[in-house]
């Protein structure tokens, strides 16, 4: 018996969505309806701003007693801080970015 025909089949994996597909038209402009890089960004800012007032919700709640649920608190503020990481990291990423395009010679 081979152990392999017992493995499903694996479809392709989808475009991103919010990503240009082709050109730069589209990654300026958004002329297919995708979302620019600076939309992008202020999307993913808005998430991290939004779950740093999460947590700080559910810390609230629990310091006050509303909640009696640490573990809901404690998920809330890992997922602000690790958010808050990403984001930063992502930041050094496009300024270090920048700083080499702005040494290249034209």
């Amino acid at each position: 018996m081979d152990p392999l025909q017992n493995i499903p089949q694996l479809s392709p994996p989808s475009p991103l969505s919010g990503t240009p597909k082709s050109g730069l038209g589209s990654a300026v402009g958004g002329a297919d309806g995708d979302l620019a890089f600076g939309d992008l960004l202020k999307q993913a800012l808005q998430e991290v701003n939004q779950a740093s007032a999460q947590a700080e919700d559910e810390a609230r709640n629990l310091m006050t007693g509303e909640s009696a649920d640490m573990h809901t608190a404690m998920l809330a503020v890992q997922k602000a801080d690790l958010s808050f990481q990403m984001m930063m990291a992502v930041r050094s990423k496009l300024i270090d970015a920048y700083r080499e395009v702005m040494r290249m010679q034209m």
